[in-house]
């Protein structure tokens, strides 16, 4: 029998059938993610990821297959990002800003949808965890988890996360260079951080997602999902 509890202030779900739910939710969110990411590129007069074919809600041509894992194991992760050519644009730095905005801007969107179709279907408080047998409710549940998550997960300003490029339109000039040039060992960095994470059991983006995370959750369903 599938239980939700809270444990170290993040909430379990236990049940086999839920990583069978997480298939679709994780397929959307990736999708949708890189999807606007691509969209807003092109919107804003860059063809490539319409050339690259990467302007499509196909899930297949966006999965990245480590970023994926780590959405089943961890509750976060990532996609292949959407090849974009900041020399279209007419202000590349700003509009690279405006278009790493959307991936996560879209995540937030369903997440924050998510929680309000809980709370519409199920009320708020805490006697929503004696929900979580049912369909709806874990899968509402799961559309919030994975989209917040995502949205504070991208956001971290460690390339080549989106919350990079925001960070780079608003540094200062004589800063950008050193940031660039940070950005070559940004993967290595994100990478030890999870195997840090897993040798000594400290959530480090964890606490980073599920902090702002839960202040969402408290806000709209008073009680903390995560």
């Amino acid at each position: 029998m599938r239980r939700l509890y809270k444990k170290r202030k993040f909430t379990i779900i236990l049940g086999m059938e839920v990583y069978i739910l997480l298939i679709p939710v994780i397929l959307f969110s990736l999708t949708v993610h890189e999807y606007m990411h691509g969209l807003t590129a092109y919107k804003l007069g860059d063809p490539t990821p319409l050339i690259s074919g990467r302007l499509t809600m196909n899930p297949l041509s966006h999965l990245d297959p480590v970023g994926t894992i780590m959405l089943f194991i961890a509750r976060f992760g990532w996609a292949k990002p959407v090849p974009v050519n900041p020399f279209n644009f007419r202000n590349p730095l700003r509009d690279m800003a405006i278009v790493a905005s959307a991936g996560p801007l879209s995540n937030l969107f369903v997440g924050i949808l998510s929680a309000f179709l809980i709370r519409l279907f199920f009320g708020k408080g805490d006697h929503l965890f004696y929900f979580s047998d049912n369909f709806i409710f874990l899968l509402l549940f799961l559309f919030m988890q994975i989209n917040l998550a995502l949205t504070f997960f991208n956001l971290i300003p460690v390339p080549p996360l989106d919350g990079s490029k925001i960070l780079l339109h608003f540094l200062p000039p004589e800063w950008r260079a050193e940031y660039i040039r940070f950005s070559s060992i940004g993967p290595l960095l994100i990478f030890g951080i999870f195997i840090f994470e897993a040798i000594f059991d400290l959530p480090i983006f964890g606490l980073i997602i599920w902090y702002p995370a839960n202040f969402i959750s408290r806000l709209i369903l008073g009680t903390n999902f995560f």
